[in-house]
This record gives structure tokens, C-alpha cells and sequence, in this order.
């Protein structure tokens, strides 16, 4: 079999395959692998919810599970990366704690300031404006009548809020995941690949019987 005949034979054979038919199962392929990672995406969403869920319900033990859930999920998964999660409910019980443990102390005048000013002044205020602690407008109010007593009258000092940082989450999920979305994405590469191959490898071989004939 000389070289011409085997070009041609190889030709045949690459054409026997449609380029047409290639790209309509890589379509079928992208709409799977776009239908996986979406489902990926949805168990997470499902996953961040029993977390903010489990925050306003208030059992730490619950809540942790549920973070711990969260974080797994997202560690194992592509595409479910979960954005950044602000656990506010804990935060408020947490700056309400503060405040409570303020509003304990006495001063050396034996007076309960902080105690003093929410009863009398924060507290009516707040509720008739609708504030709730750690409302901004609320610690500025409890600042400002703090600042009209004498510093020994004060306890130990303002309310130590806690670090907001401490009730944020962000869980990222990796680029590839040996999971149906990760499997999906690899066999689109494939048969993108093979469309590349088999284009390029038609040229080729056109070009070499274009320059035998003529040759010839």
C-alpha cells in the first residue's frame, strides 16, 4: 500500500465521524455537566440555610453540626462555593451577653449605671424607635449618657462587643471534584479535544494529498 493510499484510508476514516455530530454530543455533554454542578450549587444552598436556620433557633451544639455539614459539603464539591456567611442571631446573643454583664456592674458610687441608663433613657428610646442591640444608633445613645457620668462611677468601662469577624464564614469549594459534576467536565474536555484532534487532523492530511497530487 503505497503512502497516497494509506492518507486516503486515513482520511476515510476521520471523516466517517461527522465534525456536526461531535459537537452535538458535546452540547448534550455541556447541558449535563451544567445540570450537575447546579445540583451541586443546590446542596449547598440547602446545606447554608440549615446553618442560618440553626443560628436563629440558638442551639450552639446544632449549629456547629450544621457549619461542620456546610464545610464538608463544600471541600468535596465544585461549584459550591458558599459566600460569606454572618452568623447575626449569634452575634446578637453574644453583644447582648456583653451588655447584660456590663449592666451588672456597680460603680464605686454603688450605682448601676449601665443598668441606670438602659431603664431610663436607652431602653424606652430603642423600643420606641425600633432599634435592637447592637443597633449603632442604640450603643451611640448608651455612649453618649455613659459620657455624662464620672469615669468612677462607671465600672470597668463601655460594653466590649464581640469580634464580628469570629461569625463570619466563607467556605471554598475546590476547582475539580471526583464527583458527577467533576466526571462531567473532564468528558466535555475529552470530546472537545477529539473535535480539535479531528479537525486538525483532516487538514493535515488534505494538505499532504493536495501536495502529492501535485507532485505527481
Amino acid at each position: 500500500m503505497t503512502k497516497r493510499q494509506q492518507r486516503e484510508r486515513g482520511l476515510k476514516r476521520l471523516q466517517r465521524v461527522k465534525t456536526w455530530q461531535l459537537v452535538l454530543i458535546l452540547v448534550l455533554a455541556l447541558f449535563v455537566m451544567a445540570t450537575f454542578l447546579r445540583l451541586n450549587n443546590i446542596g449547598m444552598i440547602q446545606r447554608r440555610e440549615a446553618v442560618l436556620s440553626a443560628d436563629k433557633q440558638g442551639d450552639e451544639e446544632v449549629l456547629r453540626n450544621r457549619l461542620y455539614d456546610l464545610q464538608r459539603y463544600a471541600a468535596a464539591h465544585m461549584n459550591a462555593d458558599t459566600g460569606a456567611i454572618y452568623l447575626q442571631e449569634s452575634y446578637n446573643r453574644a453583644s447582648e451577653a456583653a451588655k447584660q454583664a456590663a449592666e451588672s456592674e456597680v460603680g464605686s458610687g454603688g450605682v448601676n449605671v449601665y443598668k441606670k441608663i438602659e431603664d431610663e433613657v436607652c431602653g424606652p428610646l430603642a423600643r420606641a424607635n425600633g432599634w435592637r442591640w447592637p443597633d449603632a444608633r442604640y450603643i451611640a445613645c448608651q455612649q453618649t449618657e455613659l459620657a455624662k457620668y464620672p469615669a468612677a462611677q462607671q465600672g470597668s468601662g463601655e460594653v466590649t462587643l464581640p469580634n464580628k469577624e469570629l461569625f463570619r464564614h466563607y467556605f471554598v469549594s475546590p476547582r475539580w471534584s471526583s464527583d458527577f459534576a467533576g466526571f462531567s467536565v473532564i468528558i466535555c474536555l475529552a470530546i472537545l479535544l477529539l473535535i480539535i484532534l479531528r479537525l486538525i487532523g483532516v487538514a493535515i492530511l488534505r494538505l499532504l494529498l493536495r501536495k502529492h497530487y501535485k507532485s505527481a
